[in-house]
């Protein structure tokens, strides 16, 4: 097949694609390396006196660890719910694979780094209100001539964050597609992948657009080979267990509209991507998520 031909194959692919929703699954490991547990402390809670929030801390500009301390959008965020809301959180690190298995079995209470909302999690999650919506770019080598065709066809080998929505894009719809002839590697967090496409054992790395921006001005050996846009849009949201047992969805909610009216919200992105387009809360919210129907807990009607 010609650059030509491949060209409009992966053109309809980004345009139909749904955004295979990804970010998934779980083992708890803990706080960082000598970090005692943190714990954010204001007001009295009636339903719980603390709440566990499994933190996925290799996921920039989201959450991270930075010298022994959580940072990143999503926990300042809930740093300053929690404050708010006069709750407590504890926030525990925890590698990306079994964070929705942990939240579904009820071992933590929330997730708190970039998750997708999508239709197999609300099988088994709950959402608050989505407060971000993603795309998805294709990082390369600096040295590299691959573009956004090139980077993902014709022998190549592609990698990706296993159980993310960008991952489970390629495999389902590029890896079976035996015209574009590549070849996946799957990996625990977006930095190992990083790591690997820097020294030549992938070709291109597929990850959500925050990320990969924030990973690329990080790295000057690589950089966005090109940016994709996901329809219908891909929202982010908290998840909480299922049938919310620690009615934390009214909470949350409440939260995140008073984080946002306030410019809060809008503080706490720019400081991690400066000049970014804030967009209004709610984002989208796709019709599947029951916690999405009226009345949304914690909204005024």
């Amino acid at each position: 097949m010609n650059i030509k031909g491949l060209f409009a194959v992966l053109l309809a692919i980004f345009l139909l694609a749904m955004a295979v929703v990804g970010c998934a699954p779980v083992q708890e490991t803990g706080v960082p390396s000598g970090q005692p547990q943190e714990q954010v402390d204001k007001g009295q809670v009636e339903a719980k006196s603390k709440y566990v929030a499994g933190v996925e801390a290799t996921f920039p500009p989201w959450a991270w660890v930075e010298e022994g301390e959580f940072k990143g959008i999503a926990v300042d965020a809930i740093r300053s719910i929690a404050e708010s809301e006069g709750i407590n959180i504890e926030f525990r690190e925890m590698p990306w694979p079994s964070l929705i298995p942990a939240l579904a079995d009820g071992k933590i209470d929330l997730v708190v780094t970039a998750v997708s909302v999508t239709e197999e999690r609300a099988g088994v999650l709950d959402y608050t209100i989505p407060w971000w919506e993603i795309n998805r770019v294709v990082l390369v080598r600096k040295d590299s001539n691959l573009d956004g065709v090139t980077a993902l066809c014709c022998g190549v080998t592609v990698g990706g964050q296993g159980g993310s929505t960008d991952f489970e894009w390629v495999k389902q719809e590029l890896a079976t597609n035996p015209g574009l002839d590549i070849e996946i590697r799957e990996f625990e967090d977006p930095v190992m992948a990083v790591e690997d496409l820097k020294v030549g054992r992938v070709d291109s790395v597929v990850i959500d657009s925050d990320t990969g921006a924030k990973l690329a001005a990080e790295h000057p050996e690589i950089r966005i080979a090109a940016l994709f846009y996901t329809f219908p849009p891909e929202p982010y949201a908290i998840p909480v267990t299922k049938g919310d047992p620690q009615q934390l969805l009214p909470i949350l909610n409440h939260g995140i509209m008073e984080l946002y009216t306030s410019g809060k919200w809008a503080e706490i992105v720019h400081r991690y991507i400066p000049g970014v387009t804030i967009l209004p809360i709610p984002a989208y919210m796709p019709d599947y998520v029951g916690s999405y129907q009226q009345p949304i807990p914690g909204l005024e009607e």
